[in-house]
Parts: C-alpha cells; sequence; structure tokens
C-alpha cells in the first residue's frame, strides 16, 4: 500500500465515509486471504470467488471490529468461517492443507540461482506433504503460527483456547509433525542436518 497507515487507521477512515480507503486493507491482506483460503478450497476459481466474497463480508462487517486483536486475526475468523460454509453448501470435503501451488509465487523470488529454487521448492513440497499427514487440528495450528505469523494469542482466540493451551498444542503439533517426517521422509531429512 502506498500510504504508510496503519490497518486501525485505515478502518477508521472507512467507518467514517472514506469506503476508497478499504482498498487499502484489501490490497494489503489480498495474497494472506487467498493463501488461507485456498487451504480449505483446493479450486483456484472458486477460491478466488470466496475470497472476495470474503472481503465483502469484512466490509460489512467492519464496525463490529473492535481492535482487541489484529485486523489479520479478526480477517481470520471470517475466512475460516466462509470457507467452511462454502464447502458445506458444496458438500465438498474440507481441507486444511496447502496446496503445492499456493506457495509457488513466494518459492518463484529465489537468488538467482536455479538450483537453490529447486531444492527450496523440493523442501517446501516436503513440509507440505508432511503436514498434509497431520489430522486437521495439527495441520491449523502450524499453518497459523508458521504462515500466518500468528502469536499464541491470537491463535488462542481464533480456536477458542487460551495461549497456554494453544502453546501444549502447537508443541504437540511440531513433534507429531517431526514424526511425520522421519517417518515419511527419513532420506530427505538426513541430507538437511
Amino acid at each position: 500500500m502506498s500510504t504508510g497507515l496503519s490497518d486501525n487507521e485505515i478502518i477508521s477512515r472507512v467507518l467514517s465515509g472514506d469506503h476508497q480507503a478499504y482498498s487499502g486493507l484489501v490490497e494489503r491482506y489480498q495474497n494472506y486471504v487467498f493463501t488461507l483460503t485456498m487451504r480449505f478450497i483446493k479450486n483456484r476459481e472458486d477460491a478466488e470467488e470466496v475470497s472476495q466474497d470474503i472481503f465483502v463480508k469484512a466490509f460489512r462487517s467492519l464496525a463490529d471490529f473492535r481492535g482487541a486483536s489484529k485486523f489479520s486475526t479478526w480477517l481470520y475468523t471470517i475466512v475460516n468461517t466462509t470457507c467452511i460454509t462454502f464447502l458445506r453448501k458444496k458438500k465438498l470435503e474440507t481441507y486444511s492443507l496447502d496446496h503445492e501451488k499456493v506457495f509457488e509465487v513466494a518459492d518463484s523470488k529465489d537468488s538467482g540461482f536455479r538450483a537453490n529454487l529447486i531444492e527450496q521448492k523440493s523442501k517446501v513440497n516436503m513440509v507440505n506433504q508432511a503436514i498434509a499427514l497431520l489430522d486437521h487440528d495439527d495441520a491449523e495450528i502450524i499453518t497459523l503460527f508458521y504462515r500466518s505469523e500468528q502469536s499464541l494469542e491470537e491463535i488462542g482466540q481464533i480456536i477458542g483456547v487460551d495461549p497456554g493451551t494453544a502453546k501444549v498444542r502447537l508443541h504437540r503439533a511440531r513433534k507429531r509433525l517431526k514424526e511425520k517426517m522421519e517417518t515419511y521422509f527419513t532420506e530427505e531429512v538426513k541430507d538437511l542436518n
């Protein structure tokens, strides 16, 4: 975003009648929303449509944002409920796992060495496959902490537990992820060490 306004400043402007200011929040969070949406909905076209719906819902509910947590935490809740509602209507299976194509854009920013890019994609793919082997709750908390960079307090708010419980769940999820990687990717893990 070209202006250095904080999320709360933009929200104040929108609530004061400057609806054009909302485009700043959309621009700032469009990749975040799309990445999270793709965790649930593997079809790119559906994910794009749902992402747009999420921003419309967030705009309509902006007056309900109290600022007790970060805007991204509040927005995550809308992403989560909107995706689940969409999947229920479509009667599709929910996917809490990262789709490989979601990270192609992020992975494409390499140092100019093709070999580094291939190795990086291989590592990301391995971790994504290991996350895919976890149950929904473990995959969700790993994604929230490492990919969405949410704090334990924010994760607790999102999943409805206190921060101490979130910390314990994250610790257990990391342990299960490590076990999956050591079991299914033994050789690859050895190469990383």
